[in-house]
């Protein structure tokens, strides 16, 4: 029985899920919206509002434990300047869901999963 465990295993083991997370973040702070399954949205919405929040902090400690997750400097500098600015009067919810479709083949369900304060393309 699963009772009071936390976080979904999307049918990875532990370190493909951490990789598979870590670059999701990168590409969500890269291009400011993804397309995804809303199982893996839903867990990624938590580490997302999480790096923001470090990205508000934007001491070195912050800087290095968000490096530690993203492993792109590029991303991190991204997440420190741009996204943190637009963000720093936001107490909370810095991401949404919207649910799209269904995927064709497996039937999985889709959302976009994007930043509140992002920049309209």
């Amino acid at each position: 029985m699963r009772h009071r465990k936390s976080g979904r295993k999307l049918g990875r083991n532990s370190s493909h899920r951490k990789a598979m997370l870590s670059n999701m973040l990168n590409s969500l702070f890269l291009h400011e919206r993804i397309e995804t399954t809303v199982s893996k949205a839903k867990e990624l919405r938590g580490l997302a509002d999480r790096m923001v929040t470090l990205g508000k902090r934007g001491d070195l400690h912050a800087r290095r434990r968000a490096l530690s997750i993203l492993k792109s400097k590029e991303v991190v500098h991204k997440l420190f300047t741009d996204i943190a600015e637009r963000n720093k009067e936001r107490k909370g919810g810095y991401t949404r869901i919207l649910k799209t479709r269904y995927r064709y083949g497996d039937a999985a369900p889709m959302s976009f999963i994007e930043l509140v304060e992002r920049v309209a393309e």
